[in-house]
C-alpha cells in the first residue's frame, strides 16, 4: 500500500447522543456543497436513517464505516474511493466518540482522521474548554476543532472561542427554531418531513463557519488498497427481488453491492404498493423499515401478500429482516395497539413496545464464515417457532437475536452486512437443495 491520496477530512463526533451531530454534519455538509465542494459523507456505526437525511444535504450516496462490522480493510477501500470523487470527507460519528468496540475514536485513529468536536453549548460557556480537552487529550485523538451547537450570541461564543485556548472554534450553530424531527428509531425520514431542502438549507445558513481556518485544515493522507479479491458468482444467472418503499428501506447500498457482485439481477418492488414479487424472481428479499406505521395498508394488499405466498409455497428463497420479518408474521401491532393480519409465513404476532427490544452489533456463525451486522428494533416476535441459530453479540459473545427459518424463509430481528460474508450471503438467496 505504497499509493496514497491526500483529501480533507474530519470525524464529527461528540461527548454523546443528542448533542446535534447529524445536525451539525448535514449543516456543514450543506455548506460546503453550496461553496462548491464535492462532500461525500460517511456514517460511523450500524445506522439507515442518518445515512438518508446525510445523503439529501449532501447530494451523495453515504456508506457505513466500523471497524468490526465493516472491517478496516472495507473502510480504507471507501474512504480511497471517496477522496478520488471528493474535496471534503465527512464522517458522523456514533454515540459519544469513545463509546462502543470499536468506537469512533477507534476508526479515527486507525486512519489518522481529525476529530471535529460537537459540543451542545446551551447550558455552559467557559467549561465547553475542559470537556473538549477531555475529549481530545483521553484518547488522545488529534482535534481539528469544534463547532458549539446552540449558542444564544455572539458573546457567548466569544466566551467558548476563549475557553477553547490552542483548539480553534470553527463555527457556531444557533439555537434551532424548528429541528429535524425524530421517532422511535431515531430521525423521521427526509421524504416525510415538508420543506427538507429548505431546512436544511436554513441550517447551513445559520452555520458560521470559518472558512479560512477549514482551508488550512492539512489533508489526510489515506493509503490506496490493493484491488479486490474476485467475489465468485455464486448468484449468476439469479434474479433476486427486493422490497423497496416507504416500509421496507432500511438497508445497506454494500448489500445490494454485494448482490450485484455476486452475479445477481436485481428487481425492486413495494409491497405497500401492493406490487407482486416480480415473475422472473428467484429469490426474495424484505429488509427493514417501518411496516407498523404502514400495517392496515400492508394488511390490505392483497396481491403482495397472494405473491409472496405463492413464492413461498414454491420454495423460493426469502430472506426477511426485522421489518420484513414483521410483515411475515401472522399478525401486526402498530404503535396505536390496534392488530393487522399479515402475510402469514411465520407463525406468531409481533408487538410494538415502547422499551427498547434489541440494539447493537452482532454476527451469526455460518458454515462460510462469521456474517456480521447489527440489531435494533421496538417489537417482539411472539412464536411458538424454535429458532434454528441465535447470532452472538459483539463484543461479549453472548447470545444474540433468534434466526427462524420456516421452509423456504430465513427471518431474524438481525440485519446483515453482505459484505462482510459474501459466501454466507449467496447461501441464503439459493434453494438449499443447490446450496
Amino acid at each position: 500500500m505504497d499509493k496514497q491520496i491526500a483529501v480533507k477530512a474530519v470525524l464529527v463526533a461528540a461527548v454523546a447522543s443528542g448533542q446535534g451531530k447529524t445536525t451539525t454534519t448535514a449543516a456543514l455538509a450543506r455548506k460546503l456543497v453550496r461553496m462548491g465542494q464535492r462532500v461525500r459523507v460517511f456514517k460511523c456505526g450500524p445506522d439507515f436513517i442518518d445515512p438518508m437525511l446525510l445523503e439529501r444535504a449532501s447530494g451523495a450516496p453515504v456508506r457505513s464505516l466500523d471497524l468490526w462490522m465493516v472491517g478496516a480493510e472495507q473502510c480504507r477501500a471507501q474512504l480511497a474511493q471517496a477522496a478520488t470523487e471528493a474535496d471534503a470527507i465527512l464522517i458522523e460519528g456514533v454515540m459519544g466518540l469513545y463509546d462502543g468496540t470499536p468506537s469512533s475514536a477507534d476508526l479515527a485513529r486507525q486512519f489518522q482522521v481529525p476529530v471535529m468536536a460537537v459540543i451542545d453549548a446551551s447550558a455552559m460557556a467557559q467549561t465547553a474548554g475542559a470537556l473538549v480537552h477531555g475529549l481530545r487529550d483521553y484518547g488522545p485523538v488529534e482535534m481539528a476543532g469544534v463547532i458549539a451547537n446552540r449558542v444564544a450570541s455572539p458573546g457567548h461564543a466569544a466566551m467558548i472561542a476563549a475557553s477553547l485556548r490552542d483548539i480553534p472554534l470553527f463555527g457556531t450553530l444557533a439555537r434551532q427554531d424548528k429541528s429535524l424531527p425524530e421517532r422511535h428509531l431515531g430521525l423521521v425520514l427526509p421524504d416525510e418531513v415538508g420543506g427538507i431542502d429548505a431546512l436544511l438549507d436554513q441550517l447551513a445558513d445559520s452555520l458560521t463557519f470559518d472558512e479560512a481556518a477549514w482551508n488550512h485544515l492539512p489533508p489526510v493522507q489515506l493509503d490506496m488498497p490493493p484491488a479486490p479479491a474476485r467475489q465468485a458468482p455464486q448468484l449468476d444467472g439469479k434474479t433476486v427481488a427486493v422490497a423497496r418503499d416507504a416500509a421496507f428501506m432500511f438497508l445497506y447500498p454494500a448489500n445490494l453491492d454485494t448482490l450485484e457482485t455476486l452475479g445477481a439481477t436485481l428487481r425492486y418492488f413495494s409491497p405497500l404498493a401492493d406490487e407482486p414479487v416480480p415473475a422472473d424472481a428467484d429469490a426474495v428479499y424484505l429488509p427493514g423499515g417501518y411496516p407498523e406505521l404502514h400495517a392496515q395498508a400492508l394488511s390490505q394488499a392483497h396481491t403482495w401478500r397472494d405473491s409472496i405466498r405463492a413464492a413461498h409455497a414454491a420454495g423460493m428463497p426469502i430472506v426477511a429482516e426485522c421489518g420484513g420479518m414483521m410483515a411475515l408474521a401472522e399478525t401486526l401491532s402498530d404503535p396505536q395497539g390496534e392488530i393487522w393480519p399479515m402475510a402469514g409465513l411465520l407463525p406468531g404476532e409481533v408487538r410494538m413496545q415502547t422499551r427498547l427490544a434489541g440494539l447493537g452489533s452482532q454476527g451469526i456463525i455460518t458454515p462460510h464464515g462469521l456474517l456480521r451486522g447489527h440489531t435494533f428494533h421496538y417489537s417482539q416476535l411472539h412464536t411458538e417457532l424454535a429458532p434454528i441459530a441465535y447470532t452472538i453479540k459483539h463484543p461479549s459473545d453472548a447470545q444474540g437475536e433468534a434466526v427462524y427459518r420456516a421452509g423456504s424463509l430465513t427471518a431474524s430481528y438481525f440485519h446483515a452486512y453482505f459484505a462482510s460474508c459474501p459466501a454466507a450471503t449467496a447461501a441464503l438467496f439459493l434453494r438449499r437443495s443447490a446450496a
